[in-house]
Formats: C-alpha cells, sequence, structure tokens
C-alpha cells in the first residue's frame, strides 16, 4: 500500500494505538508472553503459593510492564507533542491501575487493548495484501518468439513473445498471430472469458485459455493497466470520504471530554476502579473502524467488480445520483456500424449495388466502410478495382469502379453531382429508412439504391437502464451528434426517459449544467476519450471500457474497466450498500461508548469486562465491513458457472 494509505489506516487505528518497533508478528509474540505472566499469577496465588501472595504480584507486576509500558509510552509520547489522542485514554488508565498497585488490572486491560491494536493492524495489513496480489498474476518469466526465456522485468516495447494455453499474460501488448479466449477477470470483473485474434489488446495478468499466440509488447510493469488499476486502488485507500473528514475535524475535542467525564465520575464515586473502566470503554476503536473498515472493503468489491474507483468520495457520491447522462455510441451502442438493410431500386441488382460500393469503400477504414467491405466479403462478392479515388469528407466518395464512375454518400451529395435523388424524397422511403444511417450508390448518374447501417444497442443496456429506473433513477438521458431520427429509434428501445441529438461538445456541457441548476446529481457515462469534457462537467464521470486506455483512466472519476453497462447499477448499489453499513459500524460504536461510558459510570462492570467488550465492539465492526467484499459475489459466480459449462477453463476469481 502506498504510505499515504498505509498512514492513514494506521491512524485510524491508533485511536487505541500504542506503535512499537518490530514485525506485528514479533510484537504478537512479546505480548503473549505479557499475558501468560499475567495468567501465571492467578495460577500461583490459587494452586501453588496461596500463602505467599507476593510471588503471584511479581509475575504480574512483570507481565503488566511488558503490555503496559509500550500503551504508556506511547500514549505519553502524544501528549509530549501537544495531542490528545485518543490512545491517551488507555494510558491513563493503565497508569492508574499501576498507581493503585493493581498489576492485574492493569495488565489485563493493557493485554486486550494491546490484542486488539494488532488485529486492526493486522487487517490493514490483510487490505494491503489483498491489493498487492494484483501483481502476482504477472508471471515472473516470459518467452521470446526466439525461444529465450527471460524474466518480465527485462521486456521493453516492441519485444515479441509466446503465449501457450495456460499461459499468463506478462505485459500489455497486442495479438500478432494467433486465436484464443481469454480470461480478464483480473482486469475486467468480467467472467466469461473474452474472444482474441490478431490485432486485439491483451492485458498483463490476464490468463490466456485455449490457443497459442504471438504478441507484441507494448507496456510492462507499472506502465501497465494492471499496474495502474494497482496503484489507482492504493491512492483510493489514501482518499476520505466527507464523514471521515468530519470525524477528524471534531476528534480533536473528543479525548479531553471523556477524561472531563472520567475526572467527574470519580468525584462523585471515590472509587478509582470505575474511572479506569470509563477510560478504557470510551476508547472509540470501533468507532474510529466504523468508515475506514468499509471503506476498503467497498473499494476491494468494486475493484472484483471492475469498477474502478480513484476516489472513495466518488464512490459514496454514486448512491446520491438522480440523473445519468449516456453517450450514445460506444456506450449504449456497440460503436460498430453493421449492414442491416440493402435496397436496390427495382430495375437494379442487389450485387451490383453492393459491388459497387464495397469497391470504393475497401481501401477506407473508415467505419461505415469497413461495414460495407465486410457484408460484401460476407456475401462472397469481389469488389471491383477502384481507381480516382476522390473523398469529400462527410459528404461521400467517388471513383471509377471497373470503368464506371460510382458515387457512393448522402442523399443531397448525390443530388449535387447531378445524380437524380427522387426515391429519397419520398414519405414512403423516409418511413421506411427512420432510425437508419444511409449510404446512397450511384454508377455513371443512375442511382442503384441505398444501403441501411445500424449501430446496434449493446445487450444488456435495456436491463441495465431498467434496473437504474427500479433503483429511483428520474433522468436517463441519451446525448448524441447522430440525427434525430437515429436518436429516438435507440432512446425508445432502451427506455431513456430523454434524448438530444445532432449535439455538438459544447452543447453537451451546456445540458449536463442546465440537469444540475434543476438540482439533480450527475454521472456522465462515456467512452473517455471523445467524451472527456462532458465527463468532466458531471458531478461523477463514468468511463466505459477503460482497460488499457490511459485517457479514460485519466479523464473519469470512475472507470468500468469493461463494457458491461450492468456495473452501473452495481456501482449504485454498491454505493448505497457502503453508506448503510458504514452508518450500522457508526451506530455499533457509538452505541459500545456511550452505553458502555454510562454502565461503567455505576459501576456495572470493572475494568477487564471493559477491555474484553472494547475488543467485542471492534470484531463486530471488522466482520460487518467484510461482508461487503462479497458485494454481488453471486452474480459473478453465476457467470463463472456458465463459462465452465462451455469449452474454456474455469475463469478464476478477480484479483481483489
Amino acid at each position: 500500500m502506498s504510505q499515504h494509505a498505509n498512514d492513514q489506516i494506521q491512524a485510524h487505528s491508533s485511536a487505541c494505538d500504542h506503535q512499537n518497533v518490530g514485525s506485528l508478528q514479533t510484537r504478537l509474540v512479546i505480548t503473549l508472553i505479557g499475558g501468560l505472566l499475567i495468567l501465571n499469577s492467578f495460577i500461583a496465588d490459587h494452586f501453588f503459593f496461596s500463602e505467599q501472595p507476593e510471588i503471584g504480584s511479581i509475575s504480574a507486576l512483570i507481565g503488566a510492564l511488558i503490555v503496559g509500558l509500550p500503551i504508556m509510552i506511547g500514549g505519553f509520547k502524544e501528549m509530549s507533542r501537544g495531542r490528545m489522542h485518543m490512545s491517551t485514554l488507555v494510558a491513563v488508565a493503565v497508569l492508574a491501575a499501576f498507581v493503585l498497585a493493581d498489576y492485574r488490572v492493569a495488565g489485563i486491560v493493557a493485554f486486550f487493548m494491546l490484542i486488539a491494536t494488532l488485529i486492526e493492524e493486522q487487517t490493514a495489513a490483510g487490505a494491503r495484501e489483498s491489493v498487492e496480489k494484483l501483481m502476482r498474476f504477472q508471471p515472473s518469466k516470459a518467452e521470446l518468439i526466439s525461444g529465450e526465456v527471460v524474466e518480465v522485468s527485462q521486456l521493453k516495447p516492441g519485444d515479441r513473445i509466446r503465449l501457450r494455453p495456460g499461459d499468463r499474460v506478462p505485459a500489455d501488448g497486442k495479438i500478432i498471430s494467433g486465436h484464443t479466449a481469454i480470461n480478464e477477470a483480473t482486469i475486467t470483473g468480467e467472467s466469461l472469458p473474452a474472444d482474441k485474434m490478431p490485432g486485439d489488446e491483451v492485458f498483463a495478468g490476464t490468463h490466456n485459455l485455449t490457443g497459442a499466440m504471438e504478441v507484441e509488447v507494448e507496456s510492462t510493469g507499472e506502465d501497465t493497466t494492471l499496474g495502474k488499476v494497482k496503484n489507482l486502488i492504493l491512492e483510493a485507500e489514501g482518499t476520505k470520504t466527507r464523514l471521515m473528514q468530519i470525524i477528524d475535524k471534531y476528534a480533536q475535542w473528543y479525548t479531553p471530554v471523556i477524561l472531563m467525564l472520567a475526572a467527574i465520575v470519580g468525584v462523585f464515586t471515590r472509587d478509582p476502579h470505575r474511572v479506569i473502566t470509563v477510560l478504557v470503554i470510551a476508547c472509540p476503536c470501533a468507532f474510529v473502524l466504523a468508515t475506514p473498515t468499509a471503506m476498503v472493503a467497498g473499494l476491494t468489491a468494486a475493484a472484483r467488480l471492475g469498477i474502478l474507483v480513484k476516489n472513495v468520495t466518488h464512490l459514496e457520491l454514486a448512491g446520491d445520483l438522480t440523473a445519468i447522462v449516456f453517450d450514445k455510441t460506444g456506450t449504449l451502442t456497440t460503436g460498430e456500424l453493421t449492414v442491416t438493410s440493402l435496397n436496390p431500386l427495382e430495375e437494379e441488382e442487389g450485387t451490383e449495388l453492393l459491388r459497387a460500393a464495397a469497391g470504393l469503400e475497401q481501401d477506407s477504414r473508415h467505419p461505415v466502410a469497413k461495414a460495407v467491405t465486410a457484408i460484401a466479403h460476407k456475401a462472397n462478392i469481389r469488389p471491383g478495382k477502384a481507381e480516382n479515388l476522390k473523398e469529400a469528407a462527410g459528404k461521400g466518395v467517388k471513383g471509377t469502379v471497373d470503368g464506371a464512375e460510382v458515387i457512393v454518400g448522402r442523399s443531397s451529395w448525390l443530388r449535387e453531382q447531378g445524380v437524380d435523388m427522387a426515391m429519397a424524397e419520398t414519405d414512403e422511403h423516409q418511413e421506411q429508412v427512420a432510425g437508419l444511417s444511409l449510404l446512397y450508390v450511384a454508377s455513371d448518374g443512375r442511382c442503384l439504391g441505398w444501403i441501411g447501417l445500424e449501430d446496434r444497442a449493446r445487450e444488456e443496456a435495456q436491463h441495465a437502464t431498467s434496473m437504474l429506473k427500479e433503483m429511483g433513477m428520474e433522468r436517463l438521458t441519451m446525448l448524441t451528434g447522430d440525427r434525430w431520427s437515429v436518436a429516438k429509434k435507440v432512446a425508445r428501445e432502451l427506455g431513456c426517459t430523454d434524448v438530444q441529438a445532432e449535439c455538438l461538445p459544447e452543447q453537451k456541457l451546456r445540458l449536463v449544467e442546465n440537469m444540475q441548476k434543476e438540482g439533480h446529481t450527475v454521472a456522465v457515462v462515456g467512452d473517455g476519450v471523445n467524451d472527456a469534457p462532458a465527463l468532466a462537467a458531471g458531478n461523477l464521470g463514468i468511463a466505459m471500457g477503460a482497460a488499457g486506455s490511459d485517457v479514460a483512466i485519466s479523464s473519469a472519476s470512475i472507470a468500468l474497466l469493461n463494457n458491461d453497462l450492468e456495473r452501473l447499477p452495481m456501482l449504485v448499489s454498491l454505493s448505497r450498500k457502503l453508506r448503510s453499513l458504514i452508518t450500522q459500524n457508526l451506530l455499533i460504536g457509538g452505541a459500545f461508548v456511550v452505553v458502555g461510558s454510562g454502565l461503567a459510570g455505576f459501576g456495572y462492570f470493572g475494568p477487564i469486562a471493559a477491555a474484553v467488550l472494547h475488543n467485542i465492539s471492534s470484531f463486530i465492526v471488522i466482520f460487518n465491513s467484510a461482508r461487503l467484499v462479497r458485494f454481488e459475489e453471486a452474480k459473478t459466480q453465476a457467470e463463472a458457472a456458465e463459462a465452465e459449462g462451455g469449452p474454456q477453463a474455469a475463469p478464476e476469481p478477480a484479483a481483489v
């Protein structure tokens, strides 16, 4: 864990923390030795030296010094620095027991408080360990194409490596040859394997399942997606929620108030043991651990689901959302155009229409051109040879295909080129093409027909929007630069409450700002590449499919490492569950302090019982927070079971 995050968790646990030099294991052994000496004092008095109580007292004194000195030194160091830390309460209680020569009470109280501290530190260490496990998914060695096996640390961009079925991917890269299925759960949280082919990206730490492939390395070590995810999780653990900031602000008053309360109990009862009990029970370890333990559990749960949270306040804010603004292309839709309609005019042949269009588009990388070429390939139509190509940006392209002058593009542009486009102006035609992106094709001045293309909605999008509505989301708005007919069709299919089409980037910003002025807490969801201004404008910016994308990870508050829109309702649900759990923890911690202090003041239990109750309250809070780590595990297990039913190996759980 980063030093900042580590310091924060240690600062919380030091509400009753008395830090010493040495590892947790060493300090645990020393604490147990002190505890055994205290236990020995009871055994000596009752079984062996009942007539010589000083033997048991010496054993109790030595044991109390072993476990009590670290507490007193830590507490009074804080006082010497001018800080009334909450650990001071326990230090005063232990010192008071020593002054009263009640070494057994001093020792038992100190023993239980030290055990609580060690458990809390081990909990923090466990959180760090879960993050460090991310990097363990990266193998230590990699095989170059030459057959040489090298350390992963020696890989550099441009190297080519060979991966066989069962291998872990050692670095981010691009597949040069080979087809396979890869389990990317460690990165995206998606349990179902992803099919990969030449040109696709692969990520360090993922698991190659079925095929052999050659990969060209693009980034290694901390520069990989896995390394960036790890570092951002660590940074998030170093942040604080609004509630934590409020608690920190007023915590400095807590110790003086409790010391004053203990003094009042002493004045009225004249019973020093009640004073010690109040000081011990009032040490608010459970209260202070309430928020950070839940926060770490929430971040861990988010990472398991492929949700990268850069600041814990963003995770907290997700539960307050009342409106979500979606970019259409690449977010609600796949971002990949496909030909869904081929319509030659009555006297024309469909094969000629497609052959002419594919002839002009075969060498272009434009999404429309790729879709036309792909459908021609599926239909086993060989495109004609194109010459004298001329492209008009945003309008179309023209050239010569097998001696005929072919024009492909918008109807308005074909009309400018002298093509009769009366068929495009009829009411019947306009109704027929509503919701489609159109590509008109003409040959030698004669319109051959049109090709309809569509950017299909993601399969899970409708279910995700329905779930968000059920969770009380008031507005689900789709913004797009596409035509109104296309935008309305997609919005209607997905159940969006409103839609804005033909939007420029500055118009998207104004729309988000207007929603905020209306009182909405707005999340903007986009692909993180061309939506950066809008993502920054919302209360939350959520980038889709951020795995491998520096721009997406840096431009958004929260990044979904895969393109599964159902992660959005999961995020909102996780945020609300986190806040509910923090409230439960605070009530538990606060109840132990308030009720316990009152009962201690009236003498219902003593210092030893107070130390035991203190530990119980801390355990309850820690275990209550730990429940959040398994959030939505039923869904991920179901996905894994579905994957196991196929030919691929069973996917592994997410790393965090």
